[in-house]
């Protein structure tokens, strides 16, 4: 069900003061930046192999990504498995008895269509599926 990470998304309180460390220290190749209004973040992806991290500031404080600041401080919020049928993995899990954050796909940056389990059932990791739009 599985291909592989696709990302680790790590939440930041500004894309412009964290995307620097990634990109000019470790040496990331920067893949831009956009804003997801549907998820209230703004999102900064970085390449590294074949994995990507995902840097989400949010836009709103309404935004989850907000509310995980506000409780936890700057650090890794979930991390993303790609599958090439999201809808079917969404199925499958649910039939195993996993809790799902979204029972059907929503939009994710890039195109991509996203679902989240919720971390009573995955181990207190957030997880996502993603199955890219490109």
């Amino acid at each position: 069900m599985l291909t592989r990470i696709n990302h680790i998304g790590i939440a930041v309180n500004s894309l412009d003061e964290s995307i620097p460390f990634y990109r000019d220290s470790l040496g990331m190749t920067f893949l831009g930046w956009e804003e997801v209004t549907e998820q209230k973040v703004k999102v900064a992806f970085l390449q590294v192999g074949e994995s990507k991290i995902e840097l989400l500031e949010p836009t709103s404080p309404e935004s989850p990504i907000a509310k995980f600041l506000e409780k936890n401080g700057p650090g890794i919020h979930h991390i993303a498995y790609e599958v090439a049928d999201i809808e079917t993995a969404i199925k499958k899990l649910e039939f195993e008895g996993l809790r799902m954050i979204d029972a059907a796909p929503r939009n994710g940056a890039h195109g991509a269509k996203i679902a989240f389990l919720h971390p009573k059932s995955s181990g207190g990791v957030l997880t996502e599926l993603c199955q890219s739009g490109h």
